[in-house]
């Protein structure tokens, strides 16, 4: 699976860990997606995966 929004394309993001010690590594951030049902721009009925962030704003048109 992709791990990316089919609405607004947020994705996983990388970065570091820093903690007290100062010593980084290497960590990833994955969106909080979720499948769900949609109806696209044709009236088709789809199953993509949302951020649930994209959810809660009514970005999405759930079927």
């Amino acid at each position: 699976m992709a791990r990316k929004c089919y609405i607004t394309g947020v994705g996983t993001v990388t970065g570091n860990n820093k903690p007290h010690s100062l010593r980084r590594s290497k960590r990833v951030w994955k969106a909080n997606l979720q499948k769900v049902r949609i109806i696209d721009e044709n009236g088709k009925i789809k199953k993509v995966y949302v951020s649930t962030r994209a959810l809660k704003s009514g970005l999405v048109k759930r079927a």
